[in-house]
């Protein structure tokens, strides 16, 4: 579920809330209860790329005759705990 960021516009304290995207936005501000006080911020959205399947290394110019490199999160070491398929986020 995404992480909405509100502001009030009386107190000015912030507040994170994780909410489905169908959800209403909220309104009160749960520190001064004033109604209808909050905004909600536009944040950045963190985005990581890893691995093959980008443009960067599937689409640059000679990119068919180099092979994508396994990155060392990517390889299997057979320690569970440095496993990269066994974290969970």
């Amino acid at each position: 579920m995404p992480i909405y960021a509100y502001e009030c516009r009386s107190c000015g304290s912030t507040l994170e809330v994780e909410q489905r995207m169908s959800d209403k936005p909220l309104s009160s501000c749960p520190k001064c209860r004033k109604p209808k006080a909050l905004i909600r911020l536009i944040q950045p959205v963190a985005v990581h790329f890893r691995g093959s399947g980008f443009h960067v290394t599937d689409y640059s110019p000679g990119a068919s005759a180099r092979e994508a490199k396994p990155s060392a999160d990517d390889v299997c070491t057979g320690n569970p705990a440095s496993c990269a398929c066994s974290k969970e986020d």
